[in-house]
């Protein structure tokens, strides 16, 4: 896989494993991260920044199957262990220990729910593979990008009250040079974006506002002109909460990686 722009070869794990290769890390790439136009954009970025760092990594590209987390939050869970049992054959054939992801639904996934079926990895949310390099020091040098910039960050739950990780992707944000705000629900407090357990892909539940609005509203309130998310379902949430608020002019989205990366230059 070729980021053309860049000319990033993103290495494959089946290539090296016939290099008799074992990378440190295997990066999730996630159904979002692969098929989605917006977050491929993400991807890529993450990309770019394990290159630069030189970090050993590789994907499973065509052997990566969906990890099956939409399938169980809709009741299927026939499909959810087929899908998980495709994909630990694969990942134990690899020999794979350390998986890292940008999508907090396969990280919730991968670390909770696989060890039932076999599947023991130590798994890191981007965020807090991010946090870590930047922590010792790896990562310097940045930018002064969004200097100008208010920045509100929007909690993904299966990040945040479904593991615990409020502080990382903070740390990766506080990084970067420009001013950070927080939405009167945050944290543990933070609303939810309307995304999660398979109301992605269903109609909205009635009730006098649609989540993803009053989310949206909450972070335009804030004064903020760039929503920073670290979860594909978030990132198309708030995307649409700018279009619906007619906000496209003054108000953008961005992952935390590509936040970084731009900052980075890369």
């Amino acid at each position: 896989m070729t980021n053309e722009k860049t000319k990033i070869q993103v290495p494959l794990m089946a290539d090296l494993a016939a290099e008799g290769r074992k990378p440190e890390w295997l990066f999730w790439v996630g159904s979002a991260g692969a098929f989605d136009d917006r977050y491929k954009k993400v991807t890529r970025e993450f990309a770019k920044i394990l290159t630069h760092l030189k970090i050993d990594y590789a994907v499973l590209g065509t052997e990566e199957s969906d990890s099956g987390d939409v399938a169980r939050r809709a009741g299927n869970e026939m499909l959810f262990q087929m899908q998980a049992l495709q994909n630990i054959d694969i990942l134990n054939g690899y020999e794979v220990k350390k998986i890292v992801t940008c999508c907090p639904h396969d990280y919730n996934t991968l670390k909770n729910e696989y060890p039932e079926l076999g599947g023991h990895y130590e798994l890191w949310h981007h965020s807090q593979f991010l946090a870590d390099l930047i922590e010792k020091g790896s990562i310097k040098g940045l930018s002064e990008a969004f200097m100008k910039n208010k920045i509100v960050f929007h909690d993904p739950c299966y990040l945040g009250r479904g593991n615990g990780e409020y502080a990382a992707p903070r740390s990766v944000l506080d990084a970067i040079p420009g001013q950070k705000l927080e939405m009167k629900r945050n944290k543990s407090f933070g609303l939810c974006c309307g995304a999660g357990g398979g109301q992605m892909f269903k109609e909205a539940e009635k009730g006098d506002k649609e989540v993803f609005i009053e989310r949206t509203e909450e972070a335009i309130e804030t004064g903020a002109d760039i929503i920073a998310t670290a979860c594909p379902f978030c990132m198309v949430m708030m995307t649409d909460g700018i279009k619906y608020k007619n906000q496209e002019d003054r108000m953008k989205n961005y992952d935390i990686a590509e936040l970084l990366s731009m900052s980075l230059g890369l």
